[in-house]
């Protein structure tokens, strides 16, 4: 006998207004259901006003003043403007403008924090709401790593306000070289700020290959940046005006802001006894089809799968699907993930595998057409290979998010080396980068295959 309620005030609720948790909304009402949205803050969430969209806001002045003067012409970034295109861009900070999306879509917005009271039931800020299916969208936090004196220094940034920025700091401090560290170092350091990074890995970008992270890291330094790698903060404090970092070489570091990048943490919902559902070390377990419990489904950071905005959309997807009756599994052998740098980090499936091949951007004919600075350029292109498939690709470039979804459509539709060999690339562009080291990775494979000469006598 079915557990669900008789009659429900909507089909489903998603509990978070997000991106994930709004595209998940926008489909299930594309199929004709009765939804509802919780937010307690911003609908739309971080990616929208704090992260993902400010922050390649930020980066792209930068860039295409660097663009410019490499071909000869004179430019130089506008701050004031920078600034107030950021504000543009995320709306002042007013999600009026996803209202009336929500509105226009038959959506309803439920204002404030909402707690999962049973099966079907949602209480948001005390009102019970019911529906047939809960939608978990609840995104992450920021985490703040142990070091003596941290917790208690206040106006430390997270990226929240360092997209925010009302003026460029004199000299930034950054614990942090992940995405939104490496991210914030160029952007700041372009719009006329010292940037100073600490990392304790020996690399930036330490989840990605070491060969990309290494590469940017040239780019970083390249632009002024101080890169400290492979070192820890032992404390924080602060001195005056000064935020002091102090690291175990022995070395101070002062700035008068700080900006700690060291990751974040799935936030939980409340009252998830109430629904059979169980917080595992890395986020709310969810089965293949993301079902985290009864009548409960999970989207986005919460899951803990991989924290980037377009995982999250693609469980939107999933989980729409599958309320309305479509049953489908989520798979994440194929999630690309890029750093908005310029040049661009991107990478996509794994980062090992039994045959590797490189080829240089800067071997690409193309490369002259574009800037001098190309033939002098670090940027590649890696692709890794189990001698069948493609498995994984990694690259520095210009539009490297753009190009490497070849790789990434390959690698989902395991698209065999000889047909990807046999695929056309367009002249004059980047993507012909992978003419180059599809030959040289089957240069490899061949050679593997080959059996052994018989050793003279």
């Amino acid at each position: 006998m079915s557990s669900e309620p008789m009659s429900s005030d909507y089909d489903v609720i998603v509990v978070g207004g997000g991106s994930p948790g709004e595209h998940c909304a926008g489909a299930l009402a594309d199929g004709g259901l009765r939804v509802a949205v919780v937010e307690r803050a911003l609908v739309g969430g971080e990616c929208s006003y704090y992260a993902c969209i400010p922050s390649k806001t930020l980066l792209r002045p930068g860039e295409a003043v660097t663009e410019a003067r490499e071909v000869g012409a004179s430019a130089a970034v506008n701050v004031e403007a920078a600034l107030a295109y950021r504000d543009f861009m995320v709306s002042d900070y007013s999600d009026a403008g996803q209202e009336r999306w929500l509105a226009g879509n038959g959506i309803a917005l439920l204002r404030g924090t909402g707690r999962l009271a049973g099966p079907g039931v949602v209480e948001v800020d005390g009102v019970r709401h019911t529906a047939r299916h809960v939608v978990v969208a609840t995104g992450s936090d920021p985490v703040t790593p142990p070091i003596p004196g941290l917790r208690e220094l206040e106006g430390v940034w997270t990226n929240r306000e360092v997209t925010g920025m009302k003026a460029v700091p004199r000299r930034l401090l950054i614990l942090g070289g992940g995405p939104v560290g490496a991210e914030m170092a160029q952007a700041v350091r372009r719009l006329g700020g010292e940037v100073a990074l600490v990392e304790g890995a020996s690399h930036v970008l330490s989840r990605e290959p070491k060969p990309l992270g290494d590469a940017l890291g040239e780019v970083l330094r390249r632009d002024g940046i101080e890169l400290i790698l492979g070192v820890q903060a032992t404390a924080a404090r602060r001195d005056g005006e000064d935020y002091v970092l102090t690291l175990n070489d022995g070395r101070e570091l002062r700035g008068d802001h700080l900006l700690v990048s060291t990751g974040r943490r799935p936030r939980m919902p409340e009252g998830l006894d109430t629904v059979g559902a169980t917080a595992g070390p890395h986020g709310l377990e969810v089965d293949s089809h993301l079902r985290a419990g009864q009548q409960l489904w999970a989207v986005g950071d919460v899951t803990g799968v991989r924290l980037l905005t377009h995982v999250g959309k693609y469980q939107g997807e999933v989980v729409a699907a599958n309320i309305l009756g479509e049953p489908r599994e989520a798979h994440y052998e194929a999630i690309p993930d890029a750093v908005y740098t310029d040049p661009q980090a991107a990478e996509v499936g794994v980062g090992q595998d039994r045959f590797s091949a490189t080829a240089k951007l800067a071997d690409v004919a193309k490369t002259a057409t574009y800037t001098h600075e190309y033939a002098s350029s670090n940027g590649f292109l890696t692709l890794l290979s189990d001698g069948d498939r493609l498995t994984g690709a990694y690259a520095l470039g210009p539009e490297a998010g753009e190009w490497l979804q070849q790789a990434t459509l390959a690698i989902r539709a395991r698209v065999p080396i000889e047909v990807l060999r046999d695929v056309i690339q367009p002249f004059p562009t980047f993507s012909e980068i992978y003419v180059d080291a599809l030959k040289a990775l089957h240069g490899q494979i061949t050679a593997a295959r080959q059996p052994a000469a018989a050793e003279s006598p």
